[in-house]
This record gives structure tokens, sequence and C-alpha cells, in this order.
């Protein structure tokens, strides 16, 4: 399965979604501009994806949900390929793998004069904006011009995962709809039926992934298990073997190194956060704090420019005093 959510076509978001969406294009009552909100990795931009392909007049396939669209459509195959006329797409994405900053206001400026074209293949031109929290300022203050102003039979997507930081403005001139998160048992079935892991790790993911189902991916696809199950040994167990800390720092260096130690740390954290929670007393106070201190190194790592291995070690020290605190 691809990362992407132009490439999804058997991930079917949020059924209540969907319905409101086609029912709204069938009684043509179509709204110009649709806000998606929920948290990230829920399926909004894979929602968006689906929506476009049939507004652009991809060929139904019932057997994929209510938007579901046959993946060797022309239409399909061309936004897929990044390359349809009629589509426009809004994002951080910058040259090669490295992401831009934030969305700007030269991009969001291209949205009048797209809009101000006539369709050239389908009945209507769409626009995505994932995510709507990356406009800038100013890039906000030109995407509500084009509110403003709805274009004739064009029709704006905005992802969005924090609603509230986008411009009241903006918000009142868009169709909100809500995507809730997966249950651990729906995240479940999804690892298990698309990753093919047993039940019971698949269960452990679906957990870890906090009602994302684009999260429960990436985690069944990342090794996750395997640092989580080393992370909650350190908390619970001990610092353990030394010669695996030291492999481990090995990857926090080169190209993945800033990711791999994400990883570990959101699971170390997660492990703290939960021996905080079955604790009491001293120790859980111990723990608690031991959480805060260790919630602030991430970014300490990126913003003064430590080094991980450093830190790491710096985070198992932590972890030995609320041990002791704990066995006193």
């Amino acid at each position: 399965m691809s990362d992407h959510p132009r490439d999804r076509f058997d991930l079917a978001p949020h059924q209540d979604a969907e319905r409101a969406f086609t029912d709204a294009l069938s009684r043509g009552r179509l709204h110009h501009a649709w806000m998606l909100t929920g948290v990230e990795g829920v399926g909004k931009a894979t929602f968006a994806y689906r929506a476009a392909r049939r507004l652009l007049g991809a060929e139904p396939d019932p057997s994929r949900g209510e938007l579901g669209a046959r993946p060797m459509d022309p239409v399909s195959q061309l936004v897929s390929a990044q390359s349809h006329p009629d589509l426009m797409i809004l994002e951080r994405a910058g040259e090669g793998a490295k992401l831009k900053r934030n969305i700007s206001v030269d991009q969001a400026r291209e949205l009048p004069e797209f809009f101000s074209m006539s369709p050239s293949r389908a009945r209507y031109r769409v626009a995505i904006i994932d995510a709507a929290d990356d406009l800038n300022m100013n890039a906000a203050n030109a995407l509500l011009k084009v509110l403003e102003e709805p274009p004739e039979r064009g029709v704006l997507f905005l992802v969005t995962h924090a609603p509230g930081r986008l411009l009241p403005t903006i918000r009142s001139r868009c169709r909100r709809l809500n995507f809730p998160n997966w249950s651990v048992e729906a995240l479940g079935a999804l690892v298990s039926r698309q990753a093919g892991l047993p039940d019971e790790e698949a269960s452990r993911i679906a957990a870890m992934a906090a009602g994302s189902p684009g999260a429960a991916l990436i985690l069944a696809g990342d090794q996750m298990l395997e640092l989580d199950r080393l992370a909650r040994g350190w908390v619970n167990e001990g610092r353990g073997d030394v010669a695996e800390e030291i492999a481990l720092s090995a990857k926090f260096r080169g190209a993945d190194g800033a990711e791999n130690f994400e990883r570990l740390f959101d699971r170390l954290l997660a492990a703290v956060k939960d021996r905080a929670a079955s604790s009491s007393g001293r120790e859980a106070a111990a723990w608690s704090e031991t959480w805060s201190r260790l919630s602030v190194m991430p970014d300490q790592v990126s913003g003064i420019n430590l080094d991980r291995a450093d830190v790491l070690a710096a985070a198992m020290a932590e972890i030995g005093r609320a041990q002791r605190i704990g066995a006193a």
C-alpha cells in the first residue's frame, strides 16, 4: 500500500462523510469549499483524493466504497501521476524528500488563476490543500480571497488537523466534515489485513496509533513493535544491554538518524507515561517528573543541535533515577 493518499483506493475513510458528499453532489447542492477535520492520519486526505476523482469523472467502483473508483481508469491514473490538468495540490513538499517549512503565499496565489480557467477535461476544477494548517498568514489571506468569491465549477478541499488554527473567516466559508478516530478494533483489523501481522501484534500497534489508520500502517511497517519492546524493557526492567544502545546510537546518524531517534523517543515517552499511570505515591511522582524531563529532549536535539546518542544517555539516566526511587 502506497503511503500517499492519492494512490489509496481500498481505504474508505468514513462512510458518513462520503455519503454526505455524494448526497450534496447528486442533489446539485455541492459546496465550493470543504473543511476536512480530524487527527492526522485518520483519512482526510484520502477522502479528498477520492472525492476529487469522482468530480474529475473517474468511473465509480462501488466495491471500493461510496466514492470508490477504478485504479486503472484514465482519470485515476492521471491523478496518481500528478498530471491531471483540472487538479491542483497545495502542500509543503519541496524538491526531493525535503519538506518546506510551510505552504507559501506564492503557492496560494496560484489558486485564483487556476480557478479562473474553465475545466479542460472534467466538469469541475479541484484543489486540495494538504494541510491548511501549513498555510502561512499571507497564504491564508490569499486563500480567503478565493473563498470570498467562490469559483464557478470549482471545489476546494482543506485538510486540517487543527481547525482552530485557521482564520475564523476561512472556517465560516467552508462546509465541515469531521472524521472521527477509528476504534482500536477497527485499526487492529486494518493492520492485520494490510500488513499481514498476527492479531496480537496488530492489536498492540492499534493501541499505539491513537485512532489514526495512517499512523497504524506506518507503525506496522517501521519496526515500531521492536522499538516499543526495547523502550518498555528499559523502563520496566532496567537499562539492559549497553551494546544494544551503542548499536542504536549508530542508527541516529546519517539520513534516517532524526527519524529513527524520534520513533524511539516516542515509544520511550509512551512507556514512561504508562509506568507513571500504573504507579502510586512517590514512585508515580518520580515517573511523572521523568516524563516531563524527557518530553523536552527531542526539541532540544533539533533546537540546539545536541548529539542524539548523548541525549539518549541522558534519558537513560533519568529513567534510572526514577527506578531507584521506585525501588527505595
